[in-house]
């Protein structure tokens, strides 16, 4: 037996999982890593402390399989998009990386909105611009820190910089940088001019040569291998963004299905054979020829994250999940905007927020508002992806919210649709595995890896009753954030 591995960076935890040549994960091995702040809305990390939770997670899962490590024919690394992370010019660390939660540049999405740029860039791009993807972040590096800015040598994202620590090659792969703006979308290539209305045109040259998912980009080194445990010589895929990832371990190879990540991120995408101009973003799926559309803000069970360190609520998941069940929908009256990291509304100055609190309202109404607050962001997103398609009959769920079944079905009752779970729920790992499959010859293709090796564990369907009960709390909902538009500014 052969096996394949995948390393995920997501934006809490680092995972590797191994794989064997049916699709069966065999062992996995989790490792968090902590979030640097150092001001309001800065969220960083320490980019040596990256690589070695990415080497406890690879001798953690090489040890729990079992197997030989010359067994393992492949390796894929997936990781959260947006965010930042810079090398200097030999290649060293120059700063810490940006996690895609860091939302110091929000003044210059709002400045890029009101000068044109934005509606400049989405002629080539039809993508928003965001505060966290690296062409604000790199803006307010030249403006407010210049003396990093002048160091940088490469841009790269967080999985390129762990490809280059096994490999020792810089480079950055399509699907990733495909949503950040920094090149061109409709060629695919990049392009001075685009950089060059975001005022870094120099960080043209910083931008390594861009390679494909399931392309072999090198090999672990000598140096890599004695750290981690691999062997040396093991191929070493171009990875893809974790979303890519998630959506193709979902099964997500044609256009008919839609899928939710409700993890750090809110997630929510399908993919399609063409660009579609709508106030969605557009980037490169990594099946050849089709494009990933995506609706997407960090307001999703981060939030819960948040709010149990917040308040110091013990992570026993099975009693916060029988608490909120223990609250009828109809009886909550609290409501939550999870907006704690970002606001996914027009007003990018919204914040996470509280209401209709009284002095009865119990620990578990507040849960299940932190829930049903989450599923509402969710929702707001869905309902503009849905409006591009036609009668969508389901949709599947991934994330911390498809390990709840009170959540899951919560998702199934706002929104009217099946919601269906994956049996393998290391989506990030798998996703990356596959691309490592291609590369190193297991597979002929990731639709049909993914075909053939994703199964649907449960289905939730919609109760109609409390479907129109969470019709009338979603307008609850979107009445309080017009309330608070005019208190909250950027």
């Amino acid at each position: 037996m052969k096996y394949i591995m995948g390393l995920d960076n997501g934006g809490t935890v680092i995972k590797a999982a191994v794989f064997d040549e049916n699709g069966n994960q065999i062992a996995v091995n989790r490792q968090k890593i902590a979030i640097i702040s150092p001001k309001p809305g800065f969220t960083e990390r320490n980019m040596e402390e990256i690589w070695q939770a990415n080497v406890r997670a690879v001798k953690g899962s090489l040890a729990a399989a079992k197997i030989n490590s010359s067994d393992i024919l492949g390796i894929g690394v997936s990781g959260h998009g947006k965010g930042l992370y810079m090398l200097g010019k030999n290649g060293e660390e120059i700063y810490n990386g940006i996690v895609s939660t860091d939302n110091r540049a929000v003044k210059y999405q709002a400045m890029f909105e009101k000068n044109g740029v934005a509606e400049k860039i989405y002629e080539t791009n039809y993508q928003k611009i965001l505060a966290f993807q690296p062409v604000c972040l790199l803006r307010w590096f030249k403006d407010n820190e210049p003396e990093i800015y002048n160091k940088i040598g490469y841009v790269i994202s967080v999985k390129d910089y762990i490809r280059y620590r096994l490999t020792g090659n810089i480079n950055v792969e399509r699907t990733d940088v495909s949503g950040s703006n920094l090149i061109n979308l409709t060629t695919g290539k990049k392009d001075k001019n685009i950089l060059k209305l975001f005022g870094i045109e120099e960080m043209f040259e910083c931008i390594p040569e861009i390679k494909n998912s399931n392309e072999n980009c090198g090999t672990v080194t000598d140096k890599a291998a004695e750290e981690t445990g691999l062997s040396a010589d093991t191929v070493v895929s171009g990875g893809m963004f974790d979303i890519d990832a998630c959506a193709l371990s979902m099964g997500i190879t044609d256009a008919k299905n839609i899928c939710v990540i409700a993890g750090t991120w809110s997630i929510n995408e399908f993919i399609s054979d063409k660009l579609i101009r709508c106030k969605s973003m557009n980037s490169y799926y990594c099946i050849p020829g089709y494009y990933l559309i995506e609706e997407c803000s960090p307001t999703s069970a981060g939030n819960l994250e948040w709010y149990l360190n917040i308040f110091d609520i013990e992570k026993d998941y099975k009693k916060i999940n029988e608490a909120v069940e223990s609250v009828k929908a109809e009886d909550s009256k609290a409501v939550f905007l999870p907006f704690v990291y970002a606001s996914n509304e027009e007003n990018l100055g919204l914040q996470g927020t509280f209401a209709n609190l009284t002095a009865s309202t119990t620990k578990a109404e507040l849960l299940r508002a932190v829930y049903e607050g989450i599923v509402f962001s969710h929702k707001s997103h869905l309902d503009k992806l849905l409006s591009l398609r036609g009668n969508d009959k389901s949709m599947r769920l991934t994330g911390g919210a498809a390990n709840s079944d009170v959540w899951a079905q919560m998702f199934a009752d706002c929104m009217g649709l099946n919601v269906e779970t994956i049996a393998d729920k290391e989506h990030g790992c798998f996703g990356a595995a596959i691309s490592a499959g291609i590369a190193c010859g297991m597979f002929d293709s990731e639709k049909s890896a993914a075909d053939k090796f994703v199964k649907i564990e449960k289905i939730y369907k919609p109760n109609k009753d409390l479907y129109e009960i969470y019709q009338s709390k979603y307008k609850n909902y979107r009445k309080l954030i017009s309330a608070l538009n005019n208190y909250y500014e950027v």
